[in-house]
């Protein structure tokens, strides 16, 4: 490997690495504004500036040099110094003096450097330039005055987010950062460019004078808006939570965030259910927490067995779920299901028959990716960017079968439903045999069809006949949008000997009490059970309940989360739960109490202790299985010739709004602003 010296210490580098971060391998810090680890390098702000020899006698832009065996690279010398608080004294020059009411104050990166290289006294006379602020989305306040022009944000929004919505117009004095055609940004990854903005020219309009980041008391807790699970940083002031931020985790989310995720701090205030409730005379009606446990377990007590279910929704922890399945295991009911979609997974031996086995950061070494019903822009936007990448650096070729979606790469499209999958193009068929790395994405609107296990069945036929899954890979993945699908399979919160699915629950006279644990997003209004709802807000699952118990949201209770590639995270509590609400488990264990069926366990500890004992998969905290783990296609889907199957139309994903795809999300209004701009923005334009 080459060598360099960085300030007189010896240093090994790879080939390609610019001095930069040669500098930072020395553990020499560099101060810089433009220059970001995952986006190109621009070389705009000029505050990385170093000395190097061999080399003209001048500081030299360090994110923008090549490092080259036997260089000298100086950090510290006078003239590096001088030129530093040069540069620093430049960018200050227009730069307002907005720190005791910058929103950045506390997290900005000018403020640091400054503190450092700024000057105490200013030696310009002239007028600062102003900058009209500018309307650019729901999610972002703008004070363009601050702005320094390093062009992270231009960067992100082309690279990463795929979206050609922000640009640099004009030159020297008169350059500014804009919107085309001052238009909105829509890219559902907008929150980042807040982030990444060095000056707080860019900032989060729905949290502006909320608070002092000092003031906020920080948790780190997992993501659950959608199957990748995100690692965030909850932050909170007394009982309310003001923001989500990404935390890094290169394995998942790098250090990005989806809107979604980010802005659903509104909704936790929002619509919340916070006492119990009983229907009398037609009419729900506030109770007490005894008078609502004994009206349910009177309910369970008077039922038969088989004629009680229980169907778990998408925001579920593992522990309530584990609750659940164990008070209706005892209560000797086999009607339990975690799939309230009606998805054709689970069943098999093999845990690799529902994770996304290839890993999420694992997808970057596919070159050749069959998509089917799968729409990353609503169901994983984080999982699009990493395919993004490949595409930039043409080593990774898509195919669509689906209906038609947006996306931020280039796709093939393949045809629709499931004679287009069976029958599918012979171009990209020899492109699938002769890859090295080939890979099928299957989203959730594939399989939650009445054909879904036919589906399956195909994908699988597919993945053999194309060498998807070999010993040194594996590249079947399955897509989840929901955060508990792959903890419930994990641990068989399924259909028991004779069991009804959650499909088959919900038909008319099919059960004579079901219990929704926090389902919102199945339609139990032809239902004639006795229904009661488990959930933090009063959505579709709380309108058509009979009993309602308030339960905890996510950041209001620990709790671990199995994302879909099968990696075990744990969320932290950041606030108690509102009002009266309790801890699901709790809940449920109060409830078995009465029931005469007691649970086994008295507090939160014990429930994970046990949970972890009998599915030792769930102890095994962020670690993710091996992406060539083994799987026996011949066991997925059903073993009828799909050949013979009709083609019911094509696969569309179940997520209709990426903005409103649960109860927290639809009690958000930011939610509700970002779904009407993204309505707005697809809407045909009329002709001049």
């Amino acid at each position: 490997m080459p060598v360099a010296k960085v300030n007189g210490v010896e240093v090994e580098f790879e080939p390609g690495m610019t001095v930069l971060q040669v500098a930072e391998r020395a553990g020499e810090e560099i101060p810089r504004f433009c220059y970001h680890e995952r986006l190109s390098i621009a070389g705009n702000c000029r505050m990385c500036l170093v000395e190097v020899k061999p080399g003209p006698p001048k500081p030299q832009a360090s994110c923008a040099l090549p490092a080259a065996d036997g260089q000298e690279i100086f950090t510290k010398t006078p003239m590096v110094e001088k030129a530093r608080k040069g540069v620093m004294e430049f960018l200050l020059i227009n730069h307002p003096l907005d720190c005791p009411i910058c929103d950045q104050g506390g997290e900005c990166d000018l403020q640091d450097q400054a503190m450092y290289y700024g000057r105490d006294e200013s030696r310009y006379l002239e007028n600062k330039r102003a900058v009209e602020e500018k309307a650019i989305s729901p999610t972002i306040k703008t004070y363009m005055t601050r702005c320094i022009q390093c062009t992270r944000c231009v960067r992100f929004v082309t690279e990463i987010a795929g979206e050609s919505e922000i640009g640099l117009i004009s030159r020297g004095e008169d350059a500014e950062i804009i919107t085309y055609v001052e238009d909105a940004v829509t890219s559902e990854l907008s929150g980042n460019l807040s982030d990444i903005c060095p000056v707080g020219a860019l900032t989060h309009r729905p949290w502006q004078f909320h608070y002092r980041p000092w003031e906020l008391k920080k948790t780190f807790s997992v993501d659950v808006m959608d199957g990748m699970g995100s690692s965030i940083r909850v932050d909170s002031r007394g009982a309310e939570v003001m923001r989500i931020l990404p935390r890094v985790h290169e394995g998942v989310n790098e250090e990005w965030l989806g809107d979604k995720s980010r802005y659903i701090v509104d909704g936790l205030n929002r619509q919340r259910l916070d006492r119990p409730y009983v229907r009398r005379s037609g009419k729900l009606t506030p109770a007490s927490w005894d008078e609502a446990l004994d009206a349910v377990a009177a309910k369970l007590s008077a039922s038969s067995p088989d004629r009680v279910g229980v169907i778990a929704g998408d925001l579920q922890d593992a522990e309530s779920m584990k609750a659940a399945l164990d008070l209706f295991r005892a209560l000797g009911s086999a009607n339990t299901d975690c799939r309230q979609d009606g998805s054709a997974l689970g069943g098999g031996a093999e845990r690799a028959g529902w994770l996304f086995n290839s890993t999420i950061a694992g997808i970057e070494q596919a070159d050749v990716v069959l998509l089917v019903g799968a729409d990353l822009k609503r169901e994983a936007p984080l999982l699009g960017a990493r395919l993004r990448k490949g595409w930039l650096a043409n080593h990774v070729t898509v195919g669509a079968v689906g209906r038609a979606v947006e996306t931020t790469f280039g796709v093939k499209q393949l045809g629709g439903g499931l004679q287009s999958l069976l029958k599918l193009d012979k171009d990209f068929v020899r492109l699938m045999e002769g890859a090295k790395a080939p890979a099928i994405i299957v989203g959730p609107g594939a399989l939650s069809r009445e054909d879904g296990p036919q589906v399956l069945r195909a994908v699988a036929d597919m993945a053999k006949a194309y060498n998807v899954v070999r010993p040194d890979w594996n590249g079947l993945n399955f897509l989840h949008n929901a955060a508990s699908r792959v903890a419930g399979l994990d641990m068989g919160f399924l259909p028991g000997a004779g069991g009804l699915s959650a499909r088959e629950m919900l038909k008319p006279g099919a059960l004579d009490v079901l219990m929704l644990l926090g389902a919102d997003e199945c339609d139990a209004s032809a239902s004639s059970a006795f229904k009661v709802y488990v959930g933090s807000h009063g959505d579709r699952g709380a309108h058509g309940a009979d009993v309602i118990l308030p339960a905890a949201a996510w950041v209001e209770k620990p709790g671990l989360y199995v994302n879909m590639e099968g990696r075990v995270q744990m969320g932290e509590r950041a606030v108690f739960p509102k009002g009266e609400a309790k801890e699901d488990w709790a809940i449920l264990r109060a409830l078995s109490e009465r029931l005469g069926k007691t649970l086994p366990y008295d507090s939160h500890d014990q429930l994970r202790a046990l949970l972890m004992a009998e599915h030792p998969s769930f102890g095994r905290i962020d670690y993710v299985p091996e992406a060539a783990q083994p799987l026996d296609l011949s066991s997925l889907g059903d073993r009828k010739l799909v050949q013979k199957a009709e083609d019911t139309g094509a696969f569309a994903s179940p997520i209709t709004d990426y903005y409103l795809s649960n109860p927290i999300a639809r009690a958000s209004v930011i939610m509700a602003e970002l779904s009407a701009l993204r309505v707005k923005a697809q809407a045909p334009m009329a002709a001049e």
